[in-house]
């Protein structure tokens, strides 16, 4: 067992990936990924941010999120490709749009290999904002009456 020196979490092996540093922005999580990914995380964010420009950009979950009195939408960095997260519904929603990519409930890969498929991603996008945000809406008036 090996114990990391900034978190004291122990793991098996010396060189395992995990997430001790908690990062406190968008800003801090693209730039303790591999620079190599760097420029495509900064082109999803792009996508997303004009996609729902009024949605307040967040860390949850320890990835960049997207927030509108709720999560709307979530991305992240992994070995072989870009997680996008946009919830079980938005995936079933799209799904014969994204019958060419990996996908589970919830979860859209796409591989850092290939073009990020731009004017989808940000249907997606809106189409969360419009269905989850007004379900965090009236989640927030329920909790004011």
């Amino acid at each position: 067992m090996w114990k990391c020196p900034k978190c004291g979490r122990r793991l098996i092996r010396q060189d395992q990936d995990h997430d001790c540093v908690k990062p406190k922005n968008v800003d801090e999580y693209i730039a303790a990924q591999d620079e190599a990914i760097q420029p495509r995380l900064e082109e999803l964010r792009s996508l997303l941010r004009s996609a729902i420009p009024d949605a307040e950009e967040r860390i949850a979950w320890s990835m960049p999120t997207y927030w509108k009195g709720r999560n709307l939408i979530h991305f992240a960095a992994s070995k072989r490709h870009l997680g996008l997260y946009p919830g079980d519904e938005a995936v079933a929603h799209f799904a014969d749009e994204l019958q060419k990519y990996n996908v589970s409930k919830g979860t859209i890969r796409f591989p850092y290999d290939a073009e990020l498929p731009a004017e989808l991603i940000q249907r997606i996008a809106r189409w969360c904002d419009e269905t989850y945000a007004k379900t965090g809406s009236q989640m927030t008036e329920r909790k004011r009456t």
